[in-house]
């Protein structure tokens, strides 16, 4: 059982054997549970409090009538939930006090959980888009992600900000790419090295990271080098310059790639061949993005804060080619991810769970309640004191 799944049981026992515990938890909502079971129980846990139940007000040890109707409650949502489970659950609590920071622990574990979810969306959205040749179900999910990231960040209480992991996962941008991509290249350098103008219309805006085939990147920047100069291109120039780079010495050019190149027929508009390379460019840096994304969501190690602000530095790279693939298409930049006004921000005690490990709750005076919370860790009663 994983210290998530333990985390959950904690809670849901700290609340059956003190239901006054739910008023230092009104800041946990059911959806933060990962076990359906965990999420309507503790639905009808919030249920019975809304609905005044008697053990709210009972003086003394809370009545069993607390269990059973919460477990009654949930069945009708959930199936296999019997009071035998319930008492488990009491079972595994260690200390009922404890409970926000117990619901800290869910609450951390139900932010992991969201992160790599919207990341899974993303990888899947970016993959159908390289399949199809489009981009914008990519951008789509990105901008969720985005907006998402935003908003776990003012429900935890810290600022977000794109910070960089000490040690990032790595990125693979070997994602899927159709065959016409890798053609699209091929003629696109075969235009640019038959008229050389033609690097006016894609210098601004295409890279040689955005080309799928890493050595049609090196003759794109071996092209880009003579263009910059503005040196002569032909077959010579063009082999001297990556000589020049050491793309012959280390075996990532041949002289026969190069001549072929240059041999062909540069027939084709450099701009419309050039959005195609960067549009694939964008749904390979969507997916590598999700990738790092998820990879940091299941290290359970880094705190939400830390979780938020990596993820958001792993979307960076896809914010730059966007912002390139506008200037290329002469599309509007996206607005912005919605950020929510501070004044509707979490409640001031959940900003306590979340950030400062809530402290134990007072023990009550001997006159006072006398239920199954007040109760020493050694000396329990048998019935967890529930009549």
């Amino acid at each position: 059982m994983t210290p998530l799944q333990k985390a959950e049981q904690a809670v849901l026992g700290a609340v059956l054997l003190d239901p006054g515990q739910l008023a230092r938890l009104d800041w946990l909502a059911p959806e933060h549970f990962d076990r359906p079971a965990h999420q309507a129980l503790y639905a009808a846990l919030r249920k019975l409090r809304s609905s005044g139940h008697d053990a709210l007000v009972a003086e003394g040890a809370v009545p069993l009538s607390w269990v059973t109707d919460a477990v009654d409650e949930a069945g009708h949502h959930v199936r296999g939930m019997t009071a035998v489970y319930a008492h488990t659950l009491i079972s595994a609590c260690p200390r009922p006090e404890h409970a926000p920071v117990y619901g800290r622990m869910v609450l951390e574990g139900a932010i992991h959980l969201t992160v790599a979810q919207h990341a899974v969306r993303l990888h899947q959205a970016a993959r159908a888009d390289a399949l199809q040749g489009q981009v914008d179900g990519a951008l789509r999910r990105a901008d969720v992600l985005a907006s998402v990231l935003h908003d776990l960040a003012r429900r935890w209480g810290t600022e977000p900000r794109p910070v960089p992991a000490a040690e990032p996962p790595a990125r693979d941008r070997g994602g899927p790419v159709r065959a016409s991509v890798v053609e699209d290249e091929q003629f696109l350098l075969a235009v640019l090295a038959d008229r050389p103008k033609a690097m006016d219309a894609v210098v601004g805006w295409l890279r040689p990271g955005d080309f799928a085939d890493p050595v049609h990147g090196q003759l794109y920047r071996s092209l880009g080098a003579l263009h910059h100069r503005g040196e002569p291109v032909d077959r010579l120039t063009l082999l001297w310059e990556a000589q020049r780079r050491g793309l012959l010495a280390d075996g990532t050019l041949t002289t026969d790639a190069v001549a072929a190149l240059c041999d062909e027929v540069g027939a084709g508009d450099a701009a419309w061949l050039g959005e195609q390379v960067l549009r694939s460019s964008i749904t390979r840096t969507a997916a590598a993005s999700a990738d790092e994304v998820r990879a940091l969501a299941e290290t359970a190690a880094l705190s939400p804060g830390q979780l938020i602000n990596h993820a958001l530095h792993a979307l960076g790279p896809l914010d730059e080619v966007r912002a390139r693939w506008q200037t290329a298409t002469g599309r509007s930049p996206a607005p912005p991810p919605r950020r929510v006004p501070a004044s509707t921000g979490p409640p001031a005690e959940r900003m306590h769970a979340a950030l400062a490990r809530s402290a134990p709750a007072p023990v009550p005076p001997s006159g006072g309640r006398t239920g199954p919370a007040s109760a020493p860790a050694g000396a329990r009663p048998r019935a967890r004191g529930h009549h």
